[in-house]
């Protein structure tokens, strides 16, 4: 059993794999067959070369946007946990404000940011804003759902033996919404990085969303390309390190 579990992760992991290079290598032919000029459509290789030749400029602008970008999660973490308890511990907040919180989700980022650049300048804060705005509210919905689902016959039990509602929180609602709120911030965190670069195509002096404006009025697409695989391996790092996170906090749990 244990060698057909192991056999059946391999496969998981290879055939993905090997459908990828294979859409590479029929990206790179078809960009040689064709004569499809770099300015249109870079081949892999065009790719790879700018990430050999520029990859000091790539990392200064990566450096910034992980930067605001974690900066942006981290606060998002901390606002949707204490915007949670408040909620919890005062319905009457909750009955007000979290239907405008969707509300709120409904409108595009692509409108918030020259809002926020406006009101907040070029420089880091705009950015940072404009993460939390994108990433909190996943986080918020799923804590307020985990703590929503959690077994009555546990909060009665609790009320039984005379808890406070703050002790109630601490040692029951908040553990037991935990998986939930990870699988929100596994989502903002895939967020987190658009946001940020979003946020910088509409003003700023440095990372990847300035880099990929500026790429594209020169028509160096190879460049645009490179940003948008760095944003991508990113998001994919974050989720990884969250879905590690999420398991040792389910296990200490």
């Amino acid at each position: 059993m244990k060698n057909l579990n192991t056999t059946d992760r391999i496969k998981n992991i290879a055939y993905p794999l090997a459908t990828f290079i294979g859409l590479i290598i029929l990206w790179e032919l078809a960009v040689d067959r064709f004569s499809i000029p770099s300015y249109i459509l870079p081949s892999p290789r065009d790719i790879y070369l700018e990430f050999v030749n520029d990859w000091q400029v790539l990392a200064m602008h990566s450096r910034v946007t992980l930067e605001e970008t974690v900066i942006g999660l981290s606060l998002s973490v901390l606002i949707s946990l204490f915007i949670g308890m408040i909620m919890d511990f005062v319905p009457f907040i909750k009955k007000c404000f979290h239907p405008i919180m969707y509300v709120t989700q409904m409108i595009p980022t692509i409108t918030i940011a020259p809002l926020l650049v406006i009101w907040f300048g070029f420089g880091i804060k705009s950015k940072v804003i404009c993460v939390i705005l994108t990433c909190f509210f996943p986080m918020l919905i799923n804590f307020m759902d985990g703590m929503d689902s959690i077994d009555r016959d546990l909060i009665n039990l609790f009320k039984i033996m005379k808890a406070k509602r703050l002790d109630t929180f601490i040692h029951l609602k908040f553990p037991m919404a935990m998986d939930k709120f990870f699988t929100g911030l596994k989502i903002s965190s895939t967020y987190a990085f658009i946001a940020a670069t979003v946020a910088e195509w509409l003003g700023g002096s440095a990372g990847l969303g300035v880099y990929m404006v500026r790429a594209k009025s020169s028509y160096a697409l190879d460049k645009v390309f490179a940003c948008t695989i760095l944003v991508v391996l990113f998001s994919l790092l974050f989720v990884g390190l969250i879905s590690i996170l999420k398991k040792v906090f389910i296990k200490w749990r």
